[in-house]
């Protein structure tokens, strides 16, 4: 079955990449990553009146969903210009926020991009974990590889891809693609106490939201920034115990939109880093001639498009069935295959693919980090065993 755009999601796309190439991403996305999110909240209300938000908003709330494949379609670009910000999160709190009359006031506001969102579920107990590392490679502590996007806390253990046993070694991979000009302070690798939920950039969203036993609730305030793999990830601690809004709030279906919308960003990701190396290889010369010309670079370069393209009628399938198992099935193919593409960027790229003033890296990073982001790998590959 083949899953094409109709031409009003392409134009839309289309309009998405034009606003997104002139905002000059990179610059938005290091003074996010520095604290300072002016520029980014600028980009946020342009995103906002293109519609962006507003499709994970209900018509009858003033938005203009739920349309999910316009939002995979929006994602795709958000991902491919490396927006920084709660965009995941924002869309998640318009699903969680759609039952109960005083959720369901804050939801214009979501919509018209006056409201920024982030949430933190708890990570389940039975999650997997991760070890964190600091800078000289020394463990400090395990972090919850659950739902919430704790597994952003640095770390160059990429799960699932050591010889160690087990789906989430804790010993570094060769060849990951993990700047060495990002790594942290000891102090910035020590996770959370337990049962603290993580968020992303709750510094800078106005509305943040925690999912507990009773429903979902306000949160009351938030901790300091933590340090995470991709910079412009600022993961920061929310207190619990705030506003009840909802006892009921539809868990299940946000957290099913969360990782669609992620998987949709991870296979822009990609799909950047795709194009910017083969620009790369198409300059970078060796004995005369363009390292592109090589065979072996063509390979590596064909296996990646090869994968991500394989990726895509997955995650617009997802898109129009909604059912979990075939969203965990896009999200594990559409991030295994952005990350995948990493790992040749970097290679392809060479030494100048590790410093962070090289653009390529603000790539690297987000295509590692949305790895385990609302579900880690192991996680997806068990809901698509289980079928459930």
């Amino acid at each position: 079955m083949r899953f094409l755009l109709d031409a009003e999601q392409r134009a839309f796309a289309a309009s998405l990449d034009a606003m997104l190439t002139a905002a000059r991403t990179p610059a938005v996305i290091r003074s996010w990553s520095a604290g300072d999110h002016g520029a980014g909240r600028a980009l946020w209300s342009r995103l906002a009146d293109a519609g962006v938000f507003a499709l994970a908003v209900p018509e009858a709330d003033g938005g203009l969903g739920p349309r999910p494949v316009e939002l995979v379609v929006a994602f795709l670009e958000l991902g491919r210009h490396a927006v920084p910000g709660p965009l995941v999160e924002t869309v998640t709190a318009a699903t969680l926020l759609s039952t109960g009359d005083r959720a369901r006031e804050l939801l214009p506001a979501l919509a018209n991009g006056r409201t920024t969102a982030t949430v933190a579920p708890p990570a389940p107990t039975d999650a997997p974990t991760i070890t964190l590392y600091d800078d000289t490679g020394t463990g400090t502590g395990t972090a919850p590889a659950g739902h919430a996007p704790a597994p952003d806390l640095y770390t160059p253990a990429l799960e699932g891809n050591s010889s160690t046993p087990g789906a989430n070694s804790s010993t570094p991979e060769a060849n990951s693609p993990t700047p060495e000009a990002n790594s942290p302070t000891p102090e910035g690798t020590l996770p959370a106490p337990e049962g603290t939920p993580l968020a992303l950039d709750g510094d800078a969203a106005s509305l943040r939201l925690v999912v507990d036993a009773e429903g979902l609730r306000l949160a009351s305030g938030h901790g300091p920034v933590r340090v995470s793999l991709d910079p412009a990830r600022r993961l920061t601690p929310l207190t619990p115990g705030g506003e009840l809004l909802t006892e009921r709030p539809p868990v299940e279906e946000a957290f099913a939109l969360a990782r669609l919308a992620t998987a949709a960003q991870a296979l822009g990701v990609g799909l950047a880093l795709l194009d910017r190396t083969v620009a790369h290889v198409r300059r970078r010369t060796q004995f005369g001639v363009p390292i592109g010309s090589f065979q072996a670079v063509k390979h590596r370069l064909a296996d990646a498009k090869i994968a991500l393209e394989f990726a895509r009628p997955l995650l617009l399938g997802a898109a129009l069935t909604r059912d979990p198992v075939d969203i965990a099935a896009a999200k594990v193919t559409a991030c295994e295959a952005a990350y995948g593409t990493a790992k040749a960027a970097l290679q392809l790229h060479g030494a100048i693919g590790y410093t962070a003033e090289y653009d390529l890296s603000l790539w690297l990073t987000k295509a590692i980090a949305l790895r385990s982001a609302w579900g880690t790998p192991r996680e997806c590959r068990e809901v698509v065993v289980r079928g459930r």
